[in-house]
């Protein structure tokens, strides 16, 4: 008998602890995660300078003014180009630092019209810097300023007669 509760007690040594941790209750854990979200800057342009074909005279035949990107100006045909100052468009388009993006110039020609009477005159050939398409343009450090061109289509005195001429056009700045 003495040999069985041996047993029993070595029994009981190995088990009565493996009753202590399995006696134990069980607690919920928790852990904490971290959340990260950026914000980055918004996607902007804004025109900086206004395109103005500056002061000229039409002549007998017409012809055209072409306006780089860059700022200087040919004259074509019968078009006396007059004193006074010509420039070039610009913008000033800002988001995240070195993001892409695409310059849409306009499709199709836009009419500019008189502000004295029904007279217009046609601006098309449409031309930037960064040339328009998809990613020409970068970000750098966040920003970029482009510039835009365009030819003026000038008709005869008669059909441009003295006068301010007026008109407004849309360049998308499409994010990358």
């Amino acid at each position: 008998m003495l040999r069985l509760y041996k047993n029993i007690s070595l029994v009981l040594l190995f088990c009565g602890p493996a009753i202590i941790v399995s006696g134990q209750s069980l607690t919920p854990v928790s852990a904490t995660g971290d959340i990260f979200a950026e914000v980055i800057p918004v996607f902007q342009a804004s025109q900086t300078s206004q395109m103005n074909f500056g002061k000229f005279s039409p002549g007998p035949q017409g012809g055209e003014i072409i306006l780089s990107p860059s700022n200087t100006i040919s004259v074509l045909g019968s078009v006396n180009q007059g004193g006074g100052f010509h420039n070039a468009a610009s913008f000033y388009v800002s988001g995240d630092q070195d993001a892409t993006y695409s310059i849409s110039l306009p499709d199709e020609p836009v009419v500019i019209t008189s502000t004295s009477g029904p007279k217009t005159m046609i601006v098309d050939n449409w031309m930037s810097i960064p040339s328009p398409g998809i990613g020409t343009g970068l970000l750098q450090d966040g920003f970029q300023v482009v510039y835009i061109g365009a030819t003026l289509k000038v008709g005869t005195l008669n059909d441009n007669p003295v006068g301010l001429y007026k008109g407004s056009y849309t360049v998308t700045f499409d994010f990358n």
